[in-house]
């Protein structure tokens, strides 16, 4: 058979739903053979969109999404994308087209080695040289994106193999169990919780998964023990639980910190490597038992003195089942923090001033949106107020990016959350800066037909880096500028638009916007003055005085 028929086929066997995908005279082949498929072709605006939706995808569902783009401008358009997959363990397939490698028409037009320029943001890359290689290709690529830890991989499909005849062949698609950590590493880590006088657990980025979400859930009952996450672990156990204590969104001097400084031992639960601890350990200070599918990746601020090592749902239930909870234990700590924590973060919840407050634009949402809404970050410094001040209840319902935290994701995040999940409330809130990287994808959402609010929080700058500017004595400088009337934007792409003029009118235009059919954006402008007091000056005056 043809080979991008077969191309094609590998990629039905594997259960792909979609291709995303600004496609080149490179890929023409495949995309005939895409024409009669079960897989729904979704055409972007820009490949770094296709990207996005492709890594969203592995996120919210644990298998690759699969995103197409062709040689040269199109390729690299995804190398972004694929530091995004890589970097936050979301499973992707990246097809990219190529000049023919058998006979050569031409000179160097165009074509760079993709290859070589992908090895360092994927688990896999591989050229293609011959079509009876494709489905064993497709899937050893399939194999190594959702293995842990799951990433990007890549694939090149040159145009002239793409188009000759080769073997019709299918691989089965064969799963495995993952191990089990030994019974003498759970003793290990039963013996030091046990002894410990103030134990905590902090559930990070990787156990960021359903079944570890319900293991957590009951290991928390089981125990009594207090817990807190990193900003990617939000959502995995229900956060209006009694014995969550916060998020660790800053790097220090946090309420939160109290605790984490407090506590005599950590058990780190899913611990990723892209979000650095939110605790530096001493030599002689507290204990840290790494809870993951791997080792440890050791450091100067990170060597756990216990590795339980194997899925992390089998270890937690069992370890949940061993542990005797302890009389001497001392949690009453954690607890005065927690109510310390609670009433700073709530301060600003009922300011309505306006422009809006941060803070002010997180406690409506939670307020108005649904328990299973699903929100999508972009980056920028509200992401801080998000992960310290929104309560998630379910897994994967702020999606949030602390691994790559690139601008512009939020949007096509937001737009295949909708699509995966089309009765479920989804909001997407990005910084004027972040929204203007791929505020072209609008039209896309446009022509799916997506029911979609889009929130851009407007303060006329990049306000993460004005922050950090301010925070380090430095002038201000060099980061403001003009935006487009984002109204009449939204309406140039088929949306509708609306500019708030007070808090009274942004609640009534969030109704109306979350119970109308359609893509909604909402200008909203935010007022960011109190940052540098709260996030630097207030926290170091105040932090573990009670």
């Amino acid at each position: 058979m043809k080979a991008s028929d077969l191309f094609v086929k590998a990629l039905e066997n594997e259960g792909v739903e979609y291709i995303f995908a600004v496609p080149g005279e490179e890929n023409l082949d495949l995309l005939n053979s895409l024409k009669d498929s079960s897989i729904h072709l979704i055409l972007t605006r820009h490949e770094q969109g296709a990207g996005f939706m492709a890594a969203t995808y592995g996120r919210l569902t644990g298998q690759p999404g699969v995103c197409l783009a062709t040689l040269g401008p199109g390729a690299t358009n995804l190398i972004t994308s694929a530091a995004f997959a890589q970097l936050g363990a979301m499973p992707m397939l990246m097809i990219t087209g190529q000049k023919p490698i058998k006979t050569s028409k031409q000179g160097r037009f165009q074509i760079l080695n993709v290859v070589d320029l992908m090895r360092s943001v994927t688990k896999f890359t591989r050229q293609i040289v011959n079509g009876n290689t494709i489905a064993s290709l497709v899937r050893e690529s399939f194999r190594l994106a959702i293995e842990e830890r799951p990433g990007a991989v890549h694939l090149e499909l040159p145009e002239d193999i793409a188009s000759e005849e080769c073997r019709e062949t299918i691989f089965p698609v064969v799963g495995h169990l993952r191990p089990n950590a030994t019974d003498e590493a759970l003793d290990e880590a039963v013996a030091m919780i046990e002894a410990a006088s103030s134990p905590l657990l902090l559930i990070g980025a990787g156990a960021n998964r359903k079944r570890v979400s319900v293991a957590l859930t009951e290991f928390i009952e089981a125990t009594g023990i207090p817990f807190f996450t990193t900003q990617m672990g939000k959502g995995v156990v229900d956060e209006r639980h009694p014995l969550y204590i916060g998020t660790a969104a800053l790097s220090d001097f946090d309420f939160l910190h109290c605790a984490i400084d407090r506590a005599d031992l950590i058990i780190n639960v899913g611990h990723d490597v892209v979000e650095k601890p939110p605790f530096f350990m001493h030599h002689g200070g507290k204990q840290v038992i790494h809870v993951n599918f791997a080792p440890a990746e050791v450091d100067e601020v990170y060597f756990p003195q216990l590795n339980v090592v194997g899925d992390i749902a089998d270890s937690v239930q069992r370890l949940a089942q061993k542990i005797k909870p302890g009389s001497h234990w001392d949690l009453a700590y954690f607890k005065s923090i927690k109510a310390e924590v609670e009433t700073h973060l709530s301060k600003y919840f009922l300011d309505n001033r306006f422009p809006m407050l941060p803070q002010r634009l997180v406690n409506l949402l939670r307020e108005t949106l649904a328990d299973d809404a699903i929100i999508s970050l972009d980056n920028g410094v509200y992401k801080i107020w998000f992960a310290r001040n929104y309560k998630c209840y379910a897994p994967n319902t702020l999606l949030l990016d602390n691994a790559l935290a690139t601008m512009g994701a939020g949007l096509s995040a937001a737009m295949l959350a909708k699509m995966l999940y089309p009765d479920t409330q989804v909001v997407a809130v990005c910084g004027d800066g972040g929204f203007m990287m791929n505020s072209q994808e609008l039209e896309t959402a446009v022509r799916l037909k997506l029911n979609l609010l889009v929130i851009i929080v407007n303060d006329n700058a990049y306000g993460m880096i004005k922050w950090k500017q301010q925070a380090m004595g430095f002038d201000d400088f060099g980061l403001d500028y003009g935006n487009p009337d984002f109204v009449t934007y939204a309406q140039s792409f088929g949306a509708n638009g609306y500019r708030i003029h007070s808090d009274e009118h942004f609640q009534q235009t969030l109704d109306n916007c979350l119970n109308t059919d359609g893509v909604h954006v909402i200008e909203l402008p935010v007022d960011y003055s109190l940052n540098h007091k709260i996030l630097n000056v207030l926290l170091k005056e105040k932090a573990c005085l009670i």
